[in-house]
């Protein structure tokens, strides 16, 4: 019987496997957010100024990401987790 194989774990890898998995939950939702407001947009239930509002936060929720990403050295396809046989887990924009 061999023995069990043990983790190698680096402080500096376990802080960006943590930012990783932290930005693709983070992504995800963005994605999600940025689909109900097209939706919102194209049914015109929402304001000029809402619209505007909604399309600012969108933009500086993706520009503070892409820093994120940058910092840790992580490219946009490194947060699209690969779920097997379910595919990937982000929809490809």
């Amino acid at each position: 019987m061999s023995a069990p194989k043990r983790l190698d774990l680096e402080p500096d890898t376990v802080e960006r496997d943590l930012v990783k998995l932290v930005l693709t939950v983070v992504e995800l939702l963005r994605q999600l957010m940025e689909r109900q407001a097209v939706r919102r947009f194209d049914t015109g239930e929402l304001t000029e100024e809402q619209e505007e509002r909604i399309g600012l936060t969108l933009m500086l929720l993706e520009d503070r990401m892409a820093e994120l990403r940058d910092r840790y050295g992580l490219r946009p396809e490194d947060l699209n987790l690969d779920l097997g046989p379910l595919g990937p887990l982000l929809p490809r924009e």
